[in-house]
């Protein structure tokens, strides 16, 4: 019903008046007065009540309180339960058997201390049984994790002694058959390790022409030791180069780009394959370089392999197309004359070369524009060339090792490691391992870490040897092997004046610390922040890095405004 009505009344016989009637809506519920039901039609009436509202008492100015009682109304009623029992004696005419009577005879009488006494004593007893109970449990879990962190420590020395003789096994290994730079490196490195010490025995030792003597010996000791070396590095470079080119190869059967077929997998789970024109191009290829590597075949099979490679070769004319073409009459001319074959082994390394280079031609082979390092476009070529001044050679700009506080290009990489190996002989393997353990975990982080990226090897070799003096801030631990560089502060990301140099063990319990200024003391922080001061000094010298220097000292000084 809505809050106002119209109602038509009829005021004279023809004359009817419209007047507004405002609903007022009832703030309590309405008791029921009760009502009636007709009989014959079953409908209910319902009395009902005024609409009008109560009259207001007038107000007296004086706030009334009033008070309700309810008085309980009590009745007692006394009731007797009904215990019926009877006892039959024996008497004339009567016997009763007193076979199951049981004679009852009052114990000792004890007082209500005595009784809370024992009650006491049983409690004691009850908690010396229960206290021992947990005792022994305790003393057993205790030597159960006692004996679980022996075993654990010792599962751990085990694996840290067997990763040390991995290591050394490793390093052994490729001392003995050194294949790549760093391999090379560690071999000069112990060269002049052990020309230190025979030099050093010798001007301690001897003196005089005796001295000169030796000197000269060891000096062709060391001449045989470096061709040594020599015959290593071209037997590795030989090695390298064919693993360049059958892994280059491989990428067409590896990669999806090449030889792997397109791959992708249905609604139902199976995986579905699709080989285009440029994967099955790479493959035939890829097979045809594998049949003229293959030594110790018949000459059938080698007259059969020269002439499918003259005709896939013909597909495409050039003049790398003509040699190829040349070199296989030549080679199929030589065997129909019965030449032995150690004499056509450098004519068909000669083939699998320029058919290697003929593999290179993107016009040949399409896949291959994408794994060249090279583009082709020949307006490509001139950017990010730079020239070396030592060996004047013109080259990219991966190929140049500059440090972040150098100002010009200087040297490459070449040029540098020759003049490594020529006078100061450095070993550089174990910190770039320990560069390569900053940035992975700087990665892992995922605080958006700049800084790391731009350190360099020079630099982090700079900060570890002068800075932390080739040991760890806590243990003294001069093993490289095992040390890292962590965040001093890991609420901030990595930088020089933010590391500190520490084993894995100890960085591992570093960085699961809270409260730097409750786990250290206060000498120790300080001579923390002393190397991070010399860290500042250094690294300010670099332009790219002040930036980031300025940054790091507002909010260090935001930090103790705030502490402030």
């Amino acid at each position: 019903m809505p809050d106002v009505i119209t109602v038509r009344v009829q005021t004279d016989s023809d004359s009817f008046q419209e007047v507004v009637v405002k609903i007022e809506r009832p703030t309590y519920k309405k008791p029921f007065l009760g009502g009636f039901r007709n009989i014959s039609t079953g409908v209910e009436f319902h009395n009902a009540g005024s609409q009008t509202k109560p009259k207001k008492r007038p107000d007296k100015g004086i706030q009334l309180f009033c008070r309700e009682t309810q008085t309980v109304v009590e009745r007692n009623k006394r009731q007797q339960t009904r215990n019926t029992a009877s006892t039959q004696m024996t008497k004339i005419g009567l016997y009763v058997s007193n076979m199951t009577d049981k004679l009852i005879s009052p114990g000792k009488y004890f007082t209500a201390e005595e009784y809370h006494k024992r009650r006491l004593e049983a409690v004691i007893v009850i908690q010396k049984y229960f206290r021992r109970w947990y005792a022994i449990n305790l003393v057993q879990n205790l030597k159960e994790q006692k004996r679980l962190r022996l075993a654990q420590e010792a599962q751990e020395e085990l694996w840290k002694k067997r990763e040390k003789e991995e290591k050394l096994r490793r390093e052994y290994e490729r001392k003995l058959n050194p294949k790549t730079k760093e391999d090379f490196e560690l071999l000069y490195h112990d060269l002049e390790l052990w020309m230190q010490e025979e030099t050093e025995r010798i001007n301690r030792t001897l003196t005089g022409a005796e001295r000169k003597t030796a000197l000269c010996a060891l000096l062709d000791e060391e001449t045989q030791l470096i061709a040594c070396i020599g015959m290593h590095k071209l037997d590795a470079n030989v090695e390298n180069q064919q693993k360049a080119i059958l892994q280059l190869l491989e990428l067409y059967k590896l990669f999806l780009k090449c030889a792997q077929p397109r791959r992708w997998k249905a609604f139902d789970g199976k995986i579905t394959e699709m080989d285009t024109q440029n994967t099955l191009r790479g493959k035939e290829l890829l097979e045809i370089y594998r049949s003229i590597s293959t030594k110790d075949i018949p000459k059938d099979e080698r007259t059969s392999v020269l002439l499918t490679l003259k005709c896939t070769v013909k597909e495409h004319e050039c003049k790398l197309t003509q040699e190829i073409v040349a070199l296989i009459d030549r080679e199929v001319d030589l065997m129909s004359r019965e030449v032995k074959e150690c004499n056509l082994e450098g004519l068909r390394k000669r083939i699998c070369t320029l058919f290697l280079q003929y593999i290179k031609i993107p016009e040949v082979n399409p896949e291959v524009a994408g794994l060249l390092k090279v583009p082709q476009d020949p307006l490509k070529l001139y950017k990010n060339i730079y020239f070396c001044h030592s060996c004047e050679n013109y080259l990219p700009s991966t190929e140049f090792l500059i440090p972040a506080n150098s100002r010009t290009i200087g040297r490459c990489r070449s040029c540098y490691q020759l003049d490594n190996e020529a006078r100061r002989r450095e070993a550089y393997l174990k910190y770039r391992l320990i560069l390569e353990n900053v940035r992975k975990s700087e990665v892992d982080y995922q605080d958006d870490s700049k800084i790391v990226f731009l350190v360099q090897l020079p630099d982090l070799q700079y900060l570890i040897e002068n800075i932390w003096n080739c040991q760890s801030a806590l243990s003294a631990c001069s093993d490289l092997y095992d040390l890292v560089m962590v965040r001093w502060d890991k609420q901030h990301e990595w930088s020089p004046w933010n590391t500190i140099l520490l084993t894995k063990e100890e960085a591992d319990a570093h960085l699961k610390l809270c409260n730097l200024q409750k786990a250290y003391e206060a000498p120790f922080i300080f001579g923390i922040k002393q190397k991070h001061i010399r860290a500042k000094n250094y690294f300010a010298q670099i332009p790219v890095m002040s930036s980031f220097l300025h940054r790091s000292n507002n909010q260090a000084n935001a930090n103790s405004y705030k502490k402030r």
